[in-house]
């Protein structure tokens, strides 16, 4: 098939236009699969940044002698409602992250 003198004028464009239309497919295909692997490697190489950190870290940012009444989770929050002292305190926690957002105390009015 490498003889193309053999073949008619419009045998050869048509052998030529599919030898046009393979090696568009197979460029875009290979461009397509450097694209998936790299998004691969870009995420493996970057998983140490989604860790997030250990569970202690809102036991720490408690008071002592807190207890915890209930928790809710909502809108990538976690919400403590916790008793120190006879006041109840609600406490707003990042989910991600758990870093602290937010304190509002609820005590009784005298």
């Amino acid at each position: 098939m490498s003889d193309d003198r053999s073949l008619d004028p419009e045998a050869a464009a048509a052998i030529r236009r599919v030898r046009r239309l393979m090696m568009i497919a197979g460029a875009t295909t290979f461009i397509a699969l450097a694209f998936v692997l790299g998004v691969i490697g870009y995420r493996l190489l970057n998983i140490a940044e989604g860790v997030p950190p250990q569970p202690a870290a809102v036991a720490d940012s408690l008071p002592a002698g807190a207890k915890v009444l209930s928790t809710t989770v909502g809108d990538n929050r976690i919400v403590l409602t916790i008793e120190v002292a006879g006041a109840v305190e609600l406490r707003t926690f990042d989910l991600d992250t758990l870093r602290p957002l937010g304190r509002v105390r609820l005590s009784p009015r005298p």
